[in-house]
């Protein structure tokens, strides 16, 4: 909990009736120090430790199922890594260490909005300069050559994260192999997915796999509980259910922030202090089991966001075939797309996962109609959708 959620406890007198923070719950927002996770923090820090001592660390991938925390882990740890090198101009310092050796620097590339040549350069050259890097009005080929230069004359180098590689939509693994290829020696990497190293060809360019298992049931009650002991209301998830989201979530930790959004926000829209028994319920029915990641949705472009906003909106009946979710998508005045543009977009969320065309049973001739369901926590979207 930090300093300003403290002090705005303690000038309320201890009512804390609708103060319940949403944002501690999010399953996309990551926190500087992940619960749980000390022994994967101290694998990845194996690895990483020749650039403790100014050297460049080999390339690795880093891998483990959907809702493991991969994200959250490699966030936190490269975020605290390159502040160091920042601050401390260069020098690691610890109580049992100290290296004079200017330290590389340390970047994260999302391949969800980096999905194309230039967005890789993009966020890469983004990552490591302090200037702004332009997203327009400048082509791959320069981009890339502004790249290349700022990163050959890093003194010692930079690591480069790379996460979500390998999902629908995002940069594959050959991809990834082929544009760091084109960088300098200057450069290590850690690609981050889920798929095993045995069906992953660019481990054939790494010297190490490091896997992250999913989380035991007590440690997402703890992941649950630290997050509510950061959100503005004190107890507002007791551990009872937190314990019953854990065991249904079954270590999916997306999953589980999820139901404990939802029932924090039923809590909060009842002005409540608390999430009840009900709500807990309630907010597990709301997950669906084969969800997608939240971050994957959010990172659509802004008029695909608007089409499944208007899905998830829309009554079953108006989602019982392609042809009526389109219809109805398109009658949105906040849509404001054409029905062709509509069709095509609810047939390419439904090929990413997003979206699911569920084939009705029918007693007729011909091929039957496929209903439209949505494969996210419509809640959690709403609510983050509204923030952006």
């Amino acid at each position: 909990m930090d300093i300003e959620t403290r002090v705005r406890r303690r000038r309320t007198g201890g009512d804390e009736r609708g103060l319940i923070d949403l944002e501690a719950f999010s399953p996309v927002a990551h926190v500087p120090e992940p619960s749980s996770r000390g022994p994967t923090l101290e694998r990845l820090l194996d690895h990483l430790d020749p650039a403790l001592d100014g050297r460049l660390p080999p390339n690795a991938y880093v891998h483990g199922p959907f809702g493991a925390g991969k994200t959250a882990v490699v966030q936190a740890l490269f975020d605290h890594l390159g502040s160091l090198s920042t601050e401390q101009g260069g020098a690691f310092h610890t109580t049992t260490r100290a290296s004079t050796a200017p330290v590389p620097s340390f970047v994260t590339v999302d391949a969800r909005t980096a999905d194309s040549e230039f967005g890789f350069y993009q966020a890469v050259l983004d990552g490591f300069v302090s200037d702004a890097v332009p997203e327009h009005g400048v082509g791959t080929s320069e981009l890339q050559e502004r790249v290349h230069d700022q990163l050959s004359a890093a003194t010692v180098g930079v690591v480069v994260a790379v996460d979500h590689v390998g999902e629908p939509g995002s940069l594959s693994p050959d991809r990834l192999v082929e544009l760091f290829a084109s960088l300098p020696s200057t450069v290590a990497w850690l690609a981050v997915g889920r798929d095993p190293p045995a069906e992953v060809s660019l481990t054939e360019y790494t010297a190490r796999s490091i896997r992250i298992d999913r989380y035991g049931r007590q440690a997402l009650v703890d992941v649950l509980t630290t997050r509510a002991d950061d959100g503005t209301a004190r107890r507002v998830l007791a551990y009872d259910h937190a314990r019953r989201i854990a065991e249904w979530a079954d270590g999916n930790a997306h999953h589980a922030l999820s139901a404990a959004f939802v029932a924090a926000d039923r809590a909060r829209a009842d002005d409540r202090p608390a999430v009840s028994e009900a709500d807990v319920t309630a907010a597990i029915r709301a997950v669906p089991r084969q969800s997608v990641s939240l971050g994957r949705v959010l990172a659509l472009p802004e008029n695909k966001r608007r089409v499944l906003a208007s899905v998830a909106a829309l009554d079953p009946e108006e989602r019982t075939s392609v042809s009526a979710t389109t219809e109805a998508v398109v009658a949105d005045p906040t849509v404001e797309l054409s029905a062709s543009t509509v069709r095509r977009f609810l047939y390419e969320l439904a090929e990413v996962g997003v979206l699911e065309r569920v084939q009705m049973e029918t007693t007729g001739k011909g091929r039957p109609p496929s209903r439209v369901e949505v494969r996210f926590p419509v809640t959690v979207f709403r609510r983050l959708t509204d923030r952006q």
